[in-house]
């Protein structure tokens, strides 16, 4: 019966109305593998059921966004922070006209192939691994290779792009190597992550006592707001006001997703204030070379005892190292950390 309603080309239809700049479903470049369409979904949005229901999604609630194996229930995880960012692209992408089941796809997928212990994961294991390591590139290793007992998600071309490309430099956001996705919806959830990131770990670091709100930048607050959610506010008006030609509602400008130079600049000024009192934070170093020894003794020991790894992992990939990588990088912070313990007794 529901094959007879036609459900999906309905949905296709509306999109449409989108922007002329907006990624129509029914144009995607398609899939690695072809399939039958879903009778029901759009492609776009069956890539967001394929996310959320896959293991490395469910994961990203034991992983570190900043604190490393934080005690208190209310600090960002992985997977709060990767809703946070779904929401502001949502958000966004429907106000500026665009494809909002598209940036929510990528916004779902962009965090999968995050490390255990945040970036600081994610240094040692690039560090340690020949081929080097990218958090956004296991990403989408996650999506093509690993979940789905090695078949992958079979994701579309779009969202597959929008995961690999969502990562930025430490450059200045917007700024000169702050690369480039190849759809506007990409770019969409590429700030999003970004307005997210600043807001939740100025709430984070307040929560654990290392900055106080009178620390913040005066200059920034003045532009953006003295709470969380009137920074939010401000950016996410300030990116679709700025952003509008991407809409396609009688403009004849060029289509780009981005700040006003007045919150742009207060926004990179908040972010250096986070590199330089929250990120870089000495008083931390002790915790971060535990992380650092436990990635270590994790990637040293697998190395040399492939097959106390599970099973399907040899399956993977044709190099050992290469499937260490995964199984590391697939792991939460607590698993991490009692692997570490376990084989520290017993050595």
């Amino acid at each position: 019966m529901i094959s007879r309603l036609n459900i999906r080309q309905i949905a296709e239809e509306k999109e449409e109305s989108l922007s002329s700049y907006a990624v129509k479903s029914r144009s995607s470049r398609g899939r690695l593998r072809p399939g039958e369409p879903c009778p029901i979904r759009t492609a776009f949005q069956r890539d967001r059921d394929r996310i959320i229901h896959c293991k490395a999604f469910r994961r990203l609630k034991h992983k570190t966004q900043v604190f490393i194996a934080p005690l208190g229930d209310h600090y960002v995880t992985r997977l709060t922070h990767t809703l946070e960012v779904s929401q502001i692209a949502r958000t966004i992408a429907r106000a500026l006209n665009l494809n909002e089941d598209l940036a929510e796809a990528i916004s779902l997928g962009h965090d999968l192939g995050h490390t255990p212990f945040g970036h600081v994961g994610e240094e040692v294991l690039n560090e340690l691994y020949h081929g080097g390591f990218r958090h956004n590139e296991q990403s989408l290793r996650v999506v093509d290779s690993l979940e789905n007992n090695g078949q992958g998600l079979n994701l579309t071309w779009e969202v597959r792009d929008g995961i690999l490309n969502h990562s930025k430099t430490r450059v200045d956001i917007l700024g000169q190597g702050w690369g480039k996705v190849n759809t506007l919806e990409g770019e969409v959830c590429k700030l999003a992550d970004t307005v997210a990131y600043i807001n939740h770990d100025i709430g984070d670091a307040i929560r654990a006592g290392i900055i106080t709100e009178n620390d913040l930048p005066l200059s920034s607050i003045t532009v953006l707001g003295g709470s969380h959610s009137q920074r939010i506010n401000t950016m996410v008006c300030d990116i679709i006001d700025y952003s509008w030609a991407a809409s396609g509602y009688n403009t004849i400008d060029k289509p780009t997703i981005c700040m006003s130079p007045q919150v742009l600049e207060a926004t990179n000024t908040l972010r250096e204030f986070l590199f330089e009192r929250v990120y870089n934070l000495r008083s931390a170093q002790e915790e971060v070379e535990k992380a650092r020894g436990v990635i270590r003794l994790l990637y040293k020991y697998f190395t040399e005892h492939e097959d106390q790894m599970p099973p399907e992992y040899r399956f993977y990939s044709d190099e050992i190292e290469q499937r260490v990588v995964d199984y590391i990088a697939g792991m939460t912070d607590q698993y991490a950390l009692r692997m570490a313990a376990e084989l520290s007794l017993t050595r």
